[in-house]
């Protein structure tokens, strides 16, 4: 079905009202109540599932439908499909009081197992999981009439376990200890035969059954595994699959007392030196815990089956089950070495040997991730070296494998669930940062919530700068990624002539092309400390343009100012009075570097225009500090045009912070050239010549404008008669037709109110310069924000004085 026809289908079923839904209902009865389990019936119930599963809403059954699903989920004669889509609809509808089912409702596994998960559906408002437990253990115990099998159940105790662990006493886990023992470890290695009739396990037997195979088609040499291939499969066999498939769950529960110290390292010694990769049942082992047993049993499984890896399988199924067994396998055995560390030893020498095997071999890079996480938690009470590991994964395989979903979600999830152990002890994870940003770059909707547990761990002083750049530029990386891999499959002549004159007509070109070819390579670095960003970025970004709507690039570029807040918040813990530095001209270098996507440029400049206040009240001093570059970005007049929001806020620091009271080398001087290049900037986009374009900028902009002129001319008294002289030309402007067309009047009477204000303030110098530029120790946020206090009302008496009689503001 296409996804129109499936959102179509939805769209319909979610219209269905309660009444239509009961009549559906009464007639789905009917046709249970007459035992009708054929095609009418199946269509029926899966509709009636979709109505209930797609719909946010609970959808109410009535008691007699609930009982009648039941009832037929129980009947031994109902068909295999309709069992299951009544289990199905009565967990969706769950918790429900109509539920009569219990436990006890049936004998054959199959259906307990549906019953179980209607069951534990309910949230244990009966005590479902407890029961449920129970009886699963119970039937764990016992013999089961021929043609049952315990298999079914290994989901409903997989569930059970996840819901409540205490549930099962001492003796269970010894109990199911010992079965998982046997199952692992002893199951038939002949094959299952085909039955006539009875059962897949009951009947005479045609034949004598076979041995079971390897991968590559000969005789098993050893015990059955997942990996053992045959025809027909025995019970036993097909409950060594399922032991293995909740093996890792099971021990992460049950398995947690761990074995250190000089027991660990006597047990160590004496089995050190056995590094079979398969060990047979010995004496002292029958003699073990069930618990270390099951232990000692579940690290031969795994030996076995990374044993069997080895062997080339004949299908290709069954080569890709190896990598996956192999995963798993892997996980086991740090799970084990964790609970018991005397097979650290044992499991090494085996794992050093698997790597060399397939580290070249990009096929296998999801078995390195788990590699990779023992030699993490174990190596250095090994005392093995671990380096190589660490740097073929971040170094080789990200560049390779960005563009696979499943490696990059398995990745990013290793780093986040390490990021403590890799800071401490692997130098490349840091050092290879943008590698990992190809992962985000790639798969950004889907990585995003990783990348913002993970982005704090990557990002230290060091690098800070560049990890700026780098989550700035990801938009660029993800079109060059696309642009890479666009290149690796379309056929090209690298002795063909290149014309260096000539400008590539697209991205593709580009990217082959000698000149731009560095700084493709440079958004492609896997390292960090090649330079924090590239003298060329504009031109990056024209040759790109042919990629700016494409879809993967604007999902990218949604993430960014995601991921620049996390940044700025980690950041700002550290920083200190010469990174502050460095981040205030990144800002004010990048707010015009930016890939051209128009809703990317709104977001990021909002997102420096607040953090650029915040970096400020960290570090006063940056004002002055980087007075030439903020003189120049606030002397062009296409910075208000291109970036109002983020101009606005400069503007307002500039006002804020550029005071003695801050910073003892802010001298007259300074205060001047600020206060001459604001006033230029205001006359320049306030003024009424007959040419003069109709204003495009923000009111705000002029407010803040006007406020700051006069927060400088309070610090500087002598620059008060041309603030004043200027803020007595705001009414002509205001009430101009040019202003009148394009500002409302309540952006225009606000002008108006900001200029009356700060004339009245300027009128009376030692007031301004308190109320306009207190000291560190008077500008509390209180003067300004409790009318109880005496400035406000001061404030607010001197302007009606002032403006009794006389006009503040002529016209």
């Amino acid at each position: 079905m296409s996804v129109a026809g499936a959102e179509s289908r939805i769209k319909q079923a979610r219209k269905i009202q309660d009444e239509e839904l009961l009549k559906f209902c009464a007639q789905i009865s009917n046709l249970l109540n007459n035992q009708d389990y054929g095609t009418e019936t199946l269509d029926s119930l899966q509709k009636l599932y979709l109505i209930i599963a797609v719909t946010k809403y609970s959808r109410k059954l009535t008691k007699e439908g609930i009982e009648k699903l039941e009832s037929t989920l129980c009947w031994p004669k109902t068909t295999e499909q309709i069992q299951t889509l009544c289990a199905a609809i009565l967990r969706e509808i769950s918790p429900c009081d109509h539920l009569t089912l219990s436990v006890s409702d049936c004998l054959d596994t199959k259906v307990l197992s549906l019953v179980f998960s209607v069951l534990l559906a309910q949230g244990n408002r009966k005590d479902e999981v407890h029961s449920v437990g129970q009886r699963v253990v119970k039937l764990l115990e016992s013999r089961l009439p021929e043609g049952q099998s315990l298999r079914y159940l290994f989901p409903v105790l997989s569930k059970v376990i996840k819901l409540s662990p205490a549930i099962l006493n001492e003796d269970q886990v010894n109990m199911i200890n010992k079965k998982f023992v046997d199952w692992l470890r002893y199951a038939s290695v002949q094959q299952g035969v085909l039955v006539s009739s009875g059962g897949f396990f009951s009947g005479s037997r045609t034949r004598q059954p076979g041995p079971i195979n390897e991968v590559d088609g000969a005789v098993a040499a050893d015990f059955f595994t997942v990996l053992s291939i045959g025809n027909y499969y025995t019970e036993d066999q097909w409950m060594n699959v399922h032991v293995f498939s909740m093996l890792r769950k099971w021990l992460l529960c049950y398995g947690s007392d761990v074995i250190t110290g000089d027991d660990a390292d006597i047990k160590s010694e004496s089995e050190g030196s056995v590094m079979s990769m398969v060990s047979a049942a010995s004496t002292s082992s029958r003699l073990l815990p069930p618990k270390e047993r099951l232990r000692e049993k579940a690290l031969e499984y795994c030996l076995r089956l990374i044993e069997q890896s080895d062997r080339k399988a004949v299908k290709k199924l069954d080569s890709d089950l190896q990598k996956a067994c192999l995963i798993e396998a892997v996980y086991l055995m740090d799970i084990i070495c964790q609970q018991d560390s005397s097979f650290v030893y044992r499991a090494f020498s085996c794992l050093k040997a698997l790597y060399s095997r397939i580290c070249g071999d990009f096929a296998f890079a999801r078995v390195i991730l788990p590699i990779a996480q023992f030699f993490l938690r174990h190596s250095e009470m090994a005392a093995v070296e671990s380096e190589a590991v660490y740097r073929h994964l971040f170094t080789k395989l990200p560049p390779e494998l960005f563009h696979d979903s499943m490696f990059a979600f398995e990745f990013v999830q290793f780093c986040r669930e390490n990021e403590k152990l890799l800071g401490e002890t692997v130098s490349n994870f840091r050092q290879n940062f943008p590698n990992l940003l190809k992962f985000l770059a790639w798969h950004s909707p889907a990585l995003i919530a990783e990348f913002v547990e993970l982005l704090p761990a990557l990002i230290v002083p060091e690098t800070a700068i560049e990890m700026l750049h780098s989550l700035l530029d990801l938009p660029c990386m993800t079109a060059v990624l696309d642009v890479q891999l666009r290149s690796q499959s379309t056929p090209f002549n690298e002795k063909a002539p290149v014309d260096h004159n000539l400008k590539p007509s697209s991205s593709l070109e580009a990217f082959r092309h000698p000149y731009y070819r560095s700084m493709f390579l440079y958004i492609l670095r896997g390292e960090s400390g090649a330079g924090d960003t590239i003298d060329r970025l504009n031109l990056l970004h024209e040759v790109l343009l042919d990629m700016v709507n494409h879809s993967r690039i604007l999902q990218c570029a949604q993430t960014v100012p995601i991921l620049l807040q996390v940044y700025f918040n980690v950041v700002s813990e550290f920083a200190d009075g010469t990174l502050i530095n460095q981040l205030v001209l990144v800002l004010l270098e990048r707010s015009s570097l930016l890939f051209n996507i128009k809703a990317f440029k709104t977001e990021v400049h909002r997102v420096f225009s607040s953090q650029l206040l915040v970096l400020c009240k960290l570090h006063p001093f940056v004002i002055v500090e980087q007075s030439k570059e903020l003189l120049e970005f606030c002397g062009t007049v296409t910075n208000i045009q291109s970036k109002e929001n983020f101009f606005t806020h400069i503007v307002w620091a500039i006002g804020e912070y550029l005071s003695v009271a801050y910073n003892d080398k802010c001298t007259v001087e300074i205060i001047t050239r600020f206060f001459e290049a604001l006033e230029a900037l205001l006359f320049e986009i306030t003024q009424l010549r007959p040419s003069a374009s109709v204003p495009r900028h923000h009111p705000r902009v002029i407010t803040v404008l006007m406020t700051t002129l006069s927060k400088l001319a309070s610090r500087s008294q002598d620059l008060i008669p041309r603030v004043s002289l200027f803020l007595s030309k705001i009414r002509p402007f205001a009430r101009s037709s040019a202003v009148a067309s394009t500002y409302a009047e309540e952006d225009i009477e606000e002008l108006l109110s900001r200029a009356s204000e700060l004339m009245n303030l300027l009128n009376l110098p030692n007031i301004a310069q308190f109320v306009l530029a207190p000291s560190a120790e008077h500008a509390n946020p209180r003067y300004h924000r409790d009318t109880n206090v005496s400035l406000p009302l001061a404030m607010r008496t001197m302007t009606k004085l002032l403006q009794r009689g006389t006009n503040s503001v002529p016209g």
